[in-house]
């Protein structure tokens, strides 16, 4: 398996990505090749020659770079040498089966939709993160930015999406998929909660178990929510505050500890015909290693062809 990383992607980059990639190359089986992509100059002179020489990596020139301010699509169009896009060139034809990069999300986003494309029968993809569980475990909740405005029938797709995830990548046997609301009664929520929990209620495609509420995120209730994008980036960035406030008061336990993002690495973009994951922008070393982790235990679950059988099957 070869797996792609953008190493000019970051507030700190080139230097936290190649830390990250010291971190990461022990962890790589014997058949796995990390692919760099950015200027080839400085990153020889940043890596290990013997892990070039002994196929554990692989660069590939790419001089120009999106930088995080940049319009991204505008930029993703005009900069085609640039890491992300040709990251995306090589995703799109099968030279790497995973890509990530802790660069500009919005360039990250063009690339997912224009150059791979969603999955045929997929309104629009989704973003996720997981959650830990007081009981051990995580919860995956999506969306968390993508589509602020999502509809209903969006909002159904993100179950079978959240679910397949859960049940591939993490290993969960028939996730119970629940609906984040102001209450559990079916009649409770805003008009998109109402409208689609009906659709939810009699799907064939994931095990619904209703509406959840906020504090259920970290118990056993569920192990995927789903909400609209403009929730779910409210709910994500007051908890990812609270962790911050937490550690500068100096109140966590090992329990709240797992709530620090660089153990996680990123967000998978779901829906798309390919693997894709989006890291934070201040991404530090370990958390480049745990994202490059994550897309590859993503491509090798092939969970993207997992969900193409899932929506398939409504044409039979």
């Amino acid at each position: 398996m070869r797996i792609g990383l953008d190493v000019f992607g970051g507030d700190f980059s080139p230097q936290s990505t190649l830390d990250g990639v010291r971190l990461l190359i022990p962890e790589l089986a014997e058949d796995e090749c990390l692919v760099l992509y950015g200027d080839k100059n400085i990153i020889r002179h940043g890596v290990d020659q013997n892990w070039i020489d002994t196929g554990k990596l692989d660069i590939v020139d790419a001089p120009e770079i999106i930088g995080m301010a940049e319009q991204p699509s505008k930029a993703y169009q005009k900069k085609r040498n640039s890491s992300i896009a040709k990251g995306f060139n090589h995703l799109r034809k099968g030279k790497i089966q995973a890509f990530s990069s802790a660069g500009n999300s919005g360039a990250m986003m063009v690339g997912s939709v224009y150059a791979i494309n969603t999955i045929p029968g997929i309104i629009r993809p989704s973003s996720a993160v997981l959650i830990p569980k007081v009981s051990g475990g995580q919860t995956v909740l999506l969306d968390v930015g993508t589509n602020p405005d999502a509809k209903p029938d969006v909002l159904y797709q993100y179950g079978i999406l959240g679910s397949k995830y859960a049940q591939h990548v993490l290993g969960i046997d028939n996730p119970k998929v629940g609906l984040l609301s102001i209450g559990e009664e079916e009649k409770k929520g805003n008009l998109l909660i109402q409208t689609t929990f009906p659709l939810m209620k009699d799907s064939v495609d994931y095990n619904f178990i209703g509406n959840v509420e906020g504090r259920d995120l970290f118990n056993d209730k569920a192990d995927v929510v789903v909400c609209d994008g403009f929730t779910g980036n409210i709910v994500i960035k007051q908890i990812q505050s609270m962790y911050r406030l937490m550690e500068k008061r100096n109140l966590l336990d090992d329990y709240f500890k797992l709530f620090n993002y660089e153990l996680h690495g990123g967000s998978p973009i779901l829906g798309i015909n390919g693997t894709v994951v989006i890291g934070h922008g201040i991404s530090s070393p370990l958390a480049i290693k745990n994202m490059v982790l994550l897309s590859r235990n993503i491509a090798k679950a092939s969970l993207h062809h997992r969900i193409k059988s899932v929506i398939d099957s409504y044409d039979n």
